[in-house]
């Protein structure tokens, strides 16, 4: 289990660099199974002015930049649904 999850993380560590680096060079991560969401957050979490939700993904901005993504449902996307 142990090399599985250092894979992933390998596989991942290119993609997350390049999220963060849209937003504040800090990238923080939290996945509620329970709930089944994917919060993501550039920079250190804050309140947002504004949020809007299109297809279960929900965009949080201030000040007109976004500081944060809710992802609905977030077991459901894949690499396999986003190369179509």
């Amino acid at each position: 289990m142990e090399q599985k999850i250092i894979n992933s993380t390998k596989i991942a560590a290119g993609d997350l660099i390049r999220l963060a680096l849209m937003g504040k060079d800090r990238l923080w991560v939290d996945y509620d199974k329970e709930a089944d969401v994917l919060y993501v957050n550039f920079g250190k979490p804050q309140k947002a002015d504004d949020a809007r939700e299109k297809k279960g993904v929900i965009t949080r901005t201030r000040k007109g930049k976004i500081v944060g993504l809710t992802i609905l449902n977030a077991s459901k996307f894949s690499l396999k649904t986003n190369q179509n």
